[in-house]
């Protein structure tokens, strides 16, 4: 008899406040373990030392985590002027100092530069890969790497705030696959000063807001009890960007099968990307084509 895998099969997604000093995976085991899921994953990674939503999905919710990784998201960061360091935060060590200290009107109209599609390098201690091993694994040995520019999508970047000379505090609105570091450090540079990251919080992801994350002592006391589960958020939140077409009874029952099923739908376009809901539970997500969903990933959702 082959070994029975631990866990609930629960769905959903449990917004959590990450603080710092925990990895993104360290979150998510934590959270597994509190709500004995057996299916536990995350929705874009943060820094050790970032804090702010970390959206983590349980079960079903793992095939939607694209959804809220493509989505939209905002940081909140604070940038130390007039020092780069080699992993462009606070952690690393000092590479490069300067007595410069843009005024807040020069620093505002160098911003426009980082705003729509840009290019950016990622830092060196990141997680890319440099022919099949992670960057930072490199970097820590001392070695200093080629990494390609990669496209970015800024919808906005605003300086919020000037506590002092040395600091500035700015708010970022950016796409999937953004690096606040290399925005830091890239800004620095285009200043003529240096930068890097100081502080840094996530403070929306696409539908999850950081005021309604749950902290981790908040999950550890709730934690293996029924409480912890009404905090669990539908799967269908991910799709923020997806139309919804409600299945028929007869076409729930081939969507669950994987085969294309009848929907009702409404200003939907032929071919368009849309999810499936019957009887308020999300179903499917898939193509509209023709009054039938064509389903590209189906939906188990037994909680």
């Amino acid at each position: 008899m082959g070994r029975r895998k631990n866990g609930r099969e629960i769905s959903g997604w449990l917004v959590v406040d990450k603080p710092a000093g925990l990895t993104s995976t360290a979150v998510v085991n934590k959270v597994r373990w509190a709500l004995d899921a057996k299916k536990a994953g995350h929705a874009g990674t943060l820094d050790p030392d970032a804090t702010g939503v970390l959206a983590v999905a349980l079960g079903e919710a793992t095939k939607t985590v694209p959804y809220v990784t493509d989505a939209l998201k905002a940081y909140e960061f604070t940038m130390r002027l007039g020092q780069a360091t080699n992993t462009d935060d606070a952690e690393g060590e000092v590479i490069a100092q300067s007595d410069l200290r843009p005024d807040d009107e020069t620093i505002k109209q160098a911003l426009g530069a980082f705003v729509g599609d840009i290019e950016q390098v990622p830092p060196q201690f990141s997680a890319v890969k440099i022919d099949g091993e992670r960057a930072y694994k490199r970097a820590r040995d001392g070695e200093t790497m080629e990494i390609a520019a990669r496209p970015l999508y800024v919808e906005s970047l605003l300086l919020i705030d000037r506590p002092d000379p040395d600091h500035v505090t700015l708010e970022l609105v950016c796409g999937k696959g953004g690096y606040v570091r290399s925005i830091a450090r890239d800004l620095g540079e285009a200043l003529g000063c240096f930068g890097h990251v100081r502080e840094l919080r996530r403070i929306w992801s696409g539908p999850f807001d950081a005021s309604d994350g749950l902290t981790m002592d908040k999950i550890e006391a709730l934690a293996r009890t029924p409480d912890l589960d009404e905090h669990l958020r539908p799967v269908a939140e991910a799709f923020i960007a997806l139309p919804e077409v409600k299945a028929t009874p007869e076409g729930a029952a081939r969507l669950r099968n994987g085969n294309p099923g009848m929907v009702l739908a409404s200003d939907v376009d032929y071919g368009e990307e849309v999810w499936a809901s019957f009887e308020g539970q999300a179903l499917a997500i898939g193509r509209y084509k023709s009054g039938e969903l064509h389903p590209t990933r189906v939906l188990n959702i037994k909680n």
